[in-house]
């Protein structure tokens, strides 16, 4: 299985094809679209290695857009003791949910590519609710 590692929002994430990952918010994405990094540190995978120096020239990873959201709400809360002052706030990260679909070499060869995902159809639903 053949690995990448792209970096993306100040940071590095190590990606196999297949792979559902958060990342940090694109700007100007919508859902179900397309997206391409070209920023490959390294890839390989259990016998060939390739690293880049910082980038690898020529390598990119495609990637579908699932959705664009918001984290949990984190918490912050500054308290002086004995001054009768307290403050609460809260912060949502923005994200974005990806899904890897190919690896490509440096020379545009398809290192690894994802298995389709099929929608069930609506026929197929209704067979698996009158199963039940």
């Amino acid at each position: 299985m053949s690995y990448a590692v792209i970096q993306t929002g100040g940071k590095q994430y190590k990606v196999k094809s297949g792979e559902i990952l958060k990342i940090e918010k694109l700007p100007d994405s919508k859902a179900d679209t397309k997206i391409e990094f070209n920023e490959i540190l390294a890839y390989g995978d259990s016998k060939i290695i390739e690293v880049g120096s910082p980038i690898v020239q020529g390598a990119k990873v495609e990637a579908n857009l699932i959705k664009n959201s918001k984290n949990r709400t984190v918490l912050i809360f500054k308290k002086r003791r004995r001054q009768n002052s307290r403050r609460k706030n809260g912060h949502r990260q923005e994200y974005s949910m990806i899904r890897i679909n190919k690896i490509f070499s440096k020379d545009g060869k398809v290192l690894s590519e994802a298995e389709k995902i099929s929608k069930p159809s609506k026929k197929e639903e209704a067979k698996k609710e009158k199963s039940k």
